[in-house]
């Protein structure tokens, strides 16, 4: 998009699930960091040269709010997030502002202990605020992103729905295009089938893949494509932050693992021997370590193992494909796409649909550039 676009300066609405968490507050600081020069676009796919002139709103049109039922303003978070090693000394204050506003535009979320609001009063209350932010902001559009920490795997006799699927309902009847970078259910509950199938917005997801599942995508084909046989393949994650307290649920903790295996599965043709186990760690903070024992047979049965370890910070490693997805299914948007957009399964663990492998899911993700670029 040239910047004589006249599209280029319109704004859009990225809503966050999650506004005061780590991914969320590194998003905002981030998306505002790059937009001034202050640090380069390191990590977001959609700053690469393949991405040029695919329409996609410009990182300074970003205007962020959210829900959350936590109350730590976003500027203080950043300076949490800072003292942690995740942003860079003296960004919090140099985009103070930006935080600022964007704690300005959250609203609570819920339900709390103790709320009687029905499924259906929370839906219409988050619709609600949503439709408000975007008309009140003069807003093109406004893109829902789910970046809370992960909830149980519902129980199929609850006549309740999920939090994360109060939201994504609410997403849909305010017309907002929605992404789901979390396990949780979303719009995967079974009583919202007929709404998304009505709806007239994209929508991706779920889980988004930032380490661990990132590295299986890429080596399980490898073995296929060298004709080598995976035994079993297990794995460890050691995790801190909101992260690993919301993950020591073990029903937390198989929604979470469910689209790592799917990975290896969908690639392998079979699903090999192993688990992942996540422990939480509290003293590592906002950082984690995971650990894969790979074994497998070479030629003539000979016995080999390959093993990785991945450190890194899992909200640095999101942010950038937070900001990303709400530019992708924003465009989508105005081009008019409706539904799941299986071409961004590149972002995701487990996908709306699509191939599993990394080369695979980037191959297609560059078409879906194109298409974008076609559709101006």
């Amino acid at each position: 998009m040239s910047a004589a676009d006249p599209r280029a300066d319109r704004r859009v609405g990225v809503w966050f699930v999650g506004a005061r968490g780590s991914v969320a507050t590194t998003a905002v600081a981030g998306c505002a960091a790059v937009a001034a020069g202050l640090h380069p676009p390191t990590g977001m796919v959609t700053e690469t040269p393949p991405f040029r002139d695919s329409g996609l709103p410009a990182l300074s049109s970003l205007v962020f709010g959210g829900h959350d039922t936590a109350e730590c303003p976003l500027p203080k978070r950043a300076e949490e997030l800072t003292a942690a090693g995740v942003l860079p000394h003296g960004l919090a204050a140099a985009v103070r502002a930006e935080l600022a506003a964007a704690d300005g535009e959250i609203r609570p979320g819920g339900p709390m202990p103790g709320d009687t609001r029905t499924d259906e009063a929370l839906i219409a209350a988050f619709a609600a605020d949503l439709a408000d932010f975007t008309a009140r902001q003069g807003l093109a559009r406004t893109v829902v992103v789910n970046v809370a920490s992960t909830e149980p795997v519902p129980d199929p006799d609850d006549v309740r729905l999920p939090p994360s699927s109060l939201y994504a309902a609410a997403a849909l009847r305010a017309g907002c295009p929605y992404v789901n970078f979390t396990p949780s259910t979303g719009l995967r509950a079974p009583a919202l089938a007929d709404a998304v199938a009505a709806s007239a917005v994209p929508h991706a997801g779920r889980d988004g893949k930032t380490g661990q599942t990132l590295l299986r995508s890429v080596l399980a084909p490898m073995f296929v494509q060298r004709a080598l046989s995976v035994r079993a393949w297990s794995g460890t994650n050691l995790l801190g932050g909101g992260d690993g307290a919301a993950l020591a649920d073990p029903a937390a903790a198989a929604a979470k693992n469910a689209g790592k295996e799917r990975v290896l599965a969908e690639i392998l043709g079979h699903a090999p021997e192993g688990e992942v186990h996540i422990d939480d760690v509290p003293a590592l903070g906002e950082w984690k370590t995971a650990w894969d024992h790979i074994a497998f047979d070479g030629f003539l049965g000979s016995r080999m193992i390959l093993q990785t370890i991945w450190q890194g910070c899992d909200s640095a490693l999101a942010a950038p494909l937070v900001l990303d997805l709400a530019r992708l299914v924003a465009r989508a948007h105005e081009a008019g796409l409706t539904g799941p957009v299986p071409e961004l399964g590149f972002y995701f663990k487990d996908p709306d649909a699509g191939p599993a492998a990394l080369a695979d899911q980037y191959a297609a993700l560059l078409t879906f550039a194109t298409r974008l670029r076609e559709a101006r």
